[in-house]
Order: structure tokens, then C-alpha cells, then sequence
């Protein structure tokens, strides 16, 4: 089922998220469902929060993003994958590199917007994958950005923390009017009431 998605401005994409355990209720169903939303909306990625669910939950997929692309932007951004399709429980950054980049990003919960983040080249991470098993892989490029925003997610974090403040700040009028509902996305969305 399509979920709604948070719009900015709701203090729940700022609240760090709990942990969770296969007892969570109706958890299969939320992860089918975050799947659907996202594709729905034509994102890549979806945390649990962003469907209203403060819990450490989100999925990525960065295969898609790899087959659309031409070749010669897949040997940038995907230089030792060729993407993944993952499911993310009570996910840790265990390690990230030194190399950072720079890169434009998005949200689903702040549509129509658009930013240049510094992240990370590569990172470790250790999560349950949808069977609760243990899982550490190391992720690098546009794959590790994809895992690390959604990640993000789950902390509280949304990209436009990582900004510039006084980027930020020119960014407040257009930010205050997707809170208020004055953004018009192609997905349900849930404004601030």
C-alpha cells in the first residue's frame, strides 16, 4: 500500500528513531509498503520515518539508479557495485573514509528541492537485513551517499543539516512553504497542520 510521506516541517523527521525487533508489529507489511512508496514516488530511498514510523528501518535502491545510467557515469559513481536493493533494520556506521565528494541530493519529505552535500566516498556499515541477519558490508560512491541519507534518516538528520548554514538560510522561505503545504509532488504527502 502507498504511504503518505512526511513534508518537512514535521518534527518526527527530526526525532532520532528506536530500534526494532522481528516482535515489531505488522513489520513485513511496513517494509512492502515503504517499497512501494518509494517507487511510487520515484525515489531511490525511503526510511520509516518519513512514513511516520520512528523506527531504525529503510531501504535503498541503487540497481535501478546503475541501469539507467549511461556507462561512463556508472564507472564514476559505481566503482566497485553495481548497485544494491536492501532492506536496512537498526543500521551502524561502523567506519567512513577520509575521501569525501560532493554531490546533488533530494528528498522525497522536501519535494522540489535540490542540494550539493559533502558525504563520504566510502563507509561500513552493519544493519539486519529483512530476515533479521547480520549484515556489514562496505559501500562506496553513489551507493554508500543513497545508504547514508537514508541513514541520516533514522538519526534525525536531513540533508539540508548538512548545508552550509547560510545556505540554509536562503533556503528558509521555500522550506516554510513545503511545510505548509504549498509544495504539489506526484505522491501523497502529509503537510504540517
Amino acid at each position: 500500500m502507498q504511504l503518505p510521506i512526511l513534508a518537512y516541517g514535521h518534527t518526527i523527521l527530526t526525532t532520532k528513531c528506536q530500534e526494532i525487533s522481528h516482535t515489531y508489529p505488522e513489520l513485513d507489511k511496513l517494509i512492502d509498503d515503504l517499497w512501494e512508496t518509494m517507487y511510487a514516488a520515484g525515489g531511490c530511498g525511503l526510511a520509516a520515518p518519513q512514513v511516520n514510523h520512528p523506527i531504525r528501518l529503510f531501504v535503498v535502491d541503487s540497481q535501478k539508479t546503475y541501469g539507467l545510467m549511461p556507462p561512463e557515469d556508472r564507472k564514476k559513481y559505481f566503482v566497485y557495485d553495481q548497485g544494491i536493493k536492501e532492506t536496512f533494520l537498526n543500521a551502524r556506521i561502523l567506519a567512513s573514509s577520509k575521501e569525501t565528494w560532493q554531490d546533488t541530493e533530494g528528498c522525497l519529505s522536501i519535494p522540489a528541492l535540490r542540494e550539493e552535500v559533502t558525504r563520504p566516498w566510502r563507509i561500513t556499515i552493519e544493519y539486519l537485513d529483512r530476515q533479521f541477519q547480520t549484515q556489514v558490508r562496505t559501500l562506496s560512491g553513489l551507493t554508500a551517499r543513497m545508504v547514508q541519507h537514508e541513514y541520516d534518516h533514522t538519526e534525525g538528520i536531513l540533508y539540508l543539516d548538512r548545508l552550509d548554514p547560510s545556505k540554509r538560510t536562503l533556503l528558509q522561505d521555500r522550506l516554510a512553504g513545503i511545510a505548509a503545504g504549498k509544495a504539489t509532488p506526484s505522491y501523497p504527502m502529509q503537510f504540517v497542520q
